[in-house]
């Protein structure tokens, strides 16, 4: 299949941008790779990784570049409008992390901004291409779950991971930056049905002592057009040296036909070990007993990474050098998981219903 040359700027020199440029420079089209980051240092040692080409303080400078023809934004979340926006107007390619933004109004610019320019632009829902989660969406376009009447989910994550998202994003709480994830797997099972009402509750102490004003956990009823009820909770407060290594995570599905059970909790790989398992997302935090594969964007092993993060890219890459499908969420598909988060949120907040008539957060 013939292949176009692709010059890559990656903007955010953290985790997931770190893992984004080191899975790219092996890809067989990227002839140019820059990266950057606020601290230049963090950009300086990512290119020295990755062998960029580039590496700057300067976002805009490096999407400006003529050799860039893509660009890939892993900022913090409360970061990522600048640069979308930047990219699209100047027509060139964005995949950017999920959430699309923390608000409506910065989707719905970036959106607007995207269709004026005509330019691709994508968010990194990377659970979709976790394989058992394709493997769900399989059985559904197969038939063999039928017409879906529920769904119910639950996440759990520990207090040292969601201490370190608050400390770079406050507003990136664990139902808005996490949960979504598995309000976009509802959805994509769910194509094409629209949600239709809301209603959440939440408590917590553990964020609160720590200096956020976020809820521990968050419980949630979503009901769909269809009549469809999705039940979906988050706990991320799970004490920090939990063998998590990421997300453990159960997802149920039910159907008139059928059922979908999927244990995403890792419990069967597990290790003890009196030499030390470093945290991937939290520096200088080591385990002794940790339940491998956990870690949700992939794991590092024989010196490769695999997983989500890495089959996302692949996937980018693959569809703007070759044309292949591109199976990742629209910014419409983030847009909907927004709404949702916000709403869940508002909902705890205010102990009441959200819908379209009660709240402009909702709209339908």
């Amino acid at each position: 299949m013939p292949s176009k040359e692709l010059g890559l700027a990656v903007i955010g020199s953290g985790r997931i941008g770190s893992l984004r440029a080191i899975l790219s420079s092996g890809h067989p089209a990227i002839k140019f790779l820059g990266v950057s980051d606020i601290n230049i240092n963090n950009a300086k040692k990512l290119a020295q990784r990755c062998n960029a080409n580039k590496y700057t303080d300067n976002n805009y400078e490096l999407i400006s570049d003529p050799n860039v023809t893509t660009v890939i934004v892993s900022t913090s979340e409360h970061d990522h409008y600048d640069a979308v926006m930047h990219a699209l107007e100047l027509g060139k390619p964005v995949l950017v992390e999920k959430p699309i933004a923390l608000n409506i109004d910065e989707a719905d610019k970036m959106i607007k901004k995207s269709k004026e320019a005509n330019t691709l632009f994508r968010v990194g829902y990377a659970q979709r291409f976790k394989r058992r989660y394709l493997s769900g969406k399989d059985q559904l376009v197969e038939g063999r779950i039928g017409n879906i009447l529920s769904i119910s989910a639950r996440a759990c994550n520990t207090r040292a991971q969601g201490i370190e998202i608050l400390k770079r994003s406050p507003t990136a709480t664990p139902v808005v930056d996490v949960l979504t994830y598995w309000v976009d797997v509802a959805c994509w099972y769910l194509e094409g049905i629209e949600p239709v009402e809301v209603t959440a509750r939440g408590t917590g102490t553990v964020f609160r002592e720590a200096g956020f004003d976020v809820n521990d956990t968050t419980w949630s009823l979503i009901k769909f057009s269809n009549g469809a009820i999705v039940n979906l909770g988050v706990f991320f407060a799970l004490p920090s040296h939990s063998p998590q290594l990421g997300m453990g995570v159960r997802f149920e599905v039910y159907g008139d036909d059928g059922a979908l059970i999927l244990n995403d909790d890792h419990t069967d790989e597990l290790l003890v070990t009196n030499n030390g398992i470093p945290h991937a997302y939290i520096p200088d935090l080591e385990f002794n007993t940790a339940f491998l594969s956990s870690s949700t964007p992939g794991n590092w092993h024989l010196g490769d990474y695999w997983g989500p993060v890495a089959d996302e890219t692949r996937v980018w890459l693959d569809h703007l050098s070759m044309g292949r499908p591109c199976p990742i969420a629209s910014p419409e598909d983030a847009r909907k998981n927004l709404l949702i988060t916000l709403a869940m949120e508002e909902s705890a907040k205010k102990n009441s219903t959200i819908n379209s008539s009660r709240s402009a957060t909702f709209p339908i």
